[in-house]
């Protein structure tokens, strides 16, 4: 029997779900959102939460634990200077998980944990890919229309030069 004992094990060792839990963290606080597994998803929640109560903070110390506990820089400064003053009137309840969908070849239920007003964000990461993708595909067609101009233009020169050499036998 496991009565009083919180947190999850994860079917993993001590330094596996450390890591694991770790490197969670550190995605949710620099994507806004991430898809895992359920169970995965439960046990990061509350880690996010302390860690954003920690960029609520925002004196020396809370950095200083913060850092030691996130992966990259880049978190940490993003958990200090976005995140953290984004959640400046609100007591808890910083994150959601909205479960999604489930894996066909074990069964794992899949769900998004995100930061709650992540929509805006990611809805700007989506027109900036689209973006992207437009402004790349007009570039492709503009230079397809080049090249296929520029074999026109050399059929064109060719029987031109064939004519020449007819002319000069």
């Amino acid at each position: 029997m496991r009565h009083k004992v919180a947190g999850y094990k994860l079917g993993r060792n001590t330094a596996h779900r450390r890591s694991l839990l770790r490197n969670l963290v550190t995605s949710v606080i620099v994507e806004e959102r991430i898809e895992t597994t359920v169970p995965k998803a439960k046990a990061a929640k509350p880690i996010v939460e302390k860690m954003i109560t920690l960029g609520k903070r925002g004196d020396l110390a809370a950095r200083r634990l913060a850092g030691a506990y996130l992966m990259t820089d880049e978190a940490l400064v993003k958990l200090f200077d976005t995140v953290g003053p984004r959640f400046g009137d609100r007591n808890g309840g910083y994150t959601r998980i909205i479960r999604t969908h489930w894996n066909k070849g074990d069964g794992a239920d899949k769900a998004f944990l995100e930061l709650l007003g992540s929509e805006k964000i990611l809805d700007e990461k989506k027109e900036k890919r689209a973006e992207a993708r437009a402004k790349k595909t007009a570039e492709a067609k503009k230079a397809m229309e080049e090249a296929e101009a520029q074999a026109q233009a050399e059929r064109e020169a060719a029987p031109a030069e064939g004519e020449k050499e007819d002319k000069k036998e």
